[in-house]
Parts: structure tokens; C-alpha cells; sequence
């Protein structure tokens, strides 16, 4: 098992946000600004759907490793911390699904 975790890559996409865009593909998304890396993390959201339902396992590791990246990128141009992402999912523990969705306002 490994010890690497997503603080860990948010830490590492925050490092390589100020490089050189002729370098770094982070730098390049975020320099790119919010239009393009939401794109990308949607487009890579479809590939790890794909990859879920008919491609191999491996495929699937890979997408959702891609997609995890793209969503650090993203979080990090909207100047959003892991740690607030955290903390709505672990709020969102406190009660199944079901009742959290119920117990909504409808629109």
C-alpha cells in the first residue's frame, strides 16, 4: 500500500502551479485559467466512466488517477483546500444518503 495521498498530490499541484507553462503541464492548465481545466476535468470524467463499465481494470486506475489530478487543478484555480472537501464529506457521513437527499428544500 502506498503512503501517498490526495493532500499530498494538492501540495504537489500547488508546487508546480507557479512553474513555467512551457514546462509543466499543471502550470500550463492553470495558467490556461478555469474554462480549461474544468474542461479537461470533465473530459476525463467521461474516460473514467468508459473505462468503469468496459474497459479493464487497469484502464480504470489509470482514468481515476487522471481524473484526481484534474479535479486538484481545478480545486486549486478556484482556490478551494482539500480540506474544505473533506470536511462536506465527512459532514455528510453523519446520515445515509437517502435521508441527506430527502431532507433537501425542493427548488
Amino acid at each position: 500500500m502506498t503512503s501517498f495521498s490526495l493532500a499530498d498530490l494538492e501540495r504537489i499541484v500547488a508546487d508546480r502551479a507557479s512553474a513555467d507553462p512551457s514546462r509543466s503541464w499543471t502550470a500550463k492548465l492553470v495558467a490556461a485559467g478555469m474554462p480549461k481545466a474544468a474542461k479537461k476535468l470533465g473530459e476525463e470524467a467521461i474516460e473514467t466512466v468508459i473505462a468503469a463499465t468496459s474497459q479493464t481494470r487497469g484502464e480504470l486506475v489509470g482514468e481515476t488517477a487522471d481524473l484526481l489530478y484534474h479535479l486538484m487543478v481545478v480545486l486549486k484555480i478556484a482556490g478551494v483546500p482539500l480540506h474544505e472537501v473533506l470536511e462536506e464529506l465527512e459532514g455528510r457521513t453523519a446520515q445515509s444518503g437517502l435521508d441527506e437527499k430527502a431532507g433537501r428544500k425542493s427548488e
